[in-house]
């Protein structure tokens, strides 16, 4: 007859029983949900209870009670800081078992255990759960707002190069040209060859016609002087 033993042993040894479901209880208070078996969760559940009443408590005995059997002082400084108001105006049913199925391998049946809140606090999760949502939202539009004006002075600064070096591309074309105008010479048409060839024939004509007077005044006076002679 098994009076006044409550518990189960799980085919474990006292010690490692209790180690283990220290572990269990840690993390339960500190994911505030766990997955294990059914068995283990109907008595994590116990342990759970048992450490919640004595952070309603909330004295310096409760306090140490709970350090030795909680893992993380973090931990037990959170639940004792939370307790009253999650659970002060309830007596019980501080956490909830939710099976899941069968374990693929051994085909072990398990449950999901989690902590049990009220709505007011469901509500405040709900809201900073938002609160960072939006905050998180906020950071990426401005993180693209960012990313779109960097990106819009590139294309300006790219944009104003192009243009710089198109007016350079146009004066050095225009300063080529002005050059060559320079250097090149108008080259002499047909009509203007053959005035000049006339004026030159003008020219020689007038030239001999000159000659051939200045030849006949100086025979003129030969014939002259040869005349007085006689």
């Amino acid at each position: 007859m098994r009076h006044r033993k409550a518990g189960l042993k799980l085919n474990r040894t006292s010690s490692h029983r209790k180690a283990m479901f220290r572990n269990m209880v840690t993390s339960l208070f500190k994911h505030e949900r766990i997955r294990t078996t059914d068995v283990k969760a109907k008595e994590l559940r116990r342990w759970a209870d048992n450490l919640i009443t004595l952070a309603k408590r909330g004295d310096v005995h409760a306090r140490r009670q709970a350090l030795s059997i909680v893992r993380e002082k973090d931990v037990v400084h959170k639940l004792f800081a939370e307790a009253k108001e999650k659970y002060g105006a309830v007596s019980g049913g501080y956490t909830r078992i939710v099976k899941l199925g069968r374990r693929p391998g051994d085909a072990a049946p398990i449950s999901l255990i989690e902590l049990v809140f009220s709505e007011e606090d469901k509500k405040k999760k709900k809201t900073k759960k938002k609160e960072k949502v939006a905050i998180k939202r906020k950071e990426v539009a401005e993180k693209k707002e960012a990313v779109e004006e960097k990106a819009e002075e590139k294309k300006e600064a790219v944009t104003e190069e192009k243009a710089a070096e198109e007016s350079k591309e146009i004066l050095d074309k225009e300063e080529d040209e002005t050059g060559a105008a320079a250097e090149v010479k108008p080259e002499p048409t047909s009509e203007d060859s053959d005035d000049k060839h006339e004026e030159q024939a003008e020219a020689l004509v007038e030239s001999e016609g000159t000659e051939v007077k200045e030849v006949e005044g100086e025979k003129a006076e030969d014939k002259k002087e040869d005349a007085e002679v006689k």
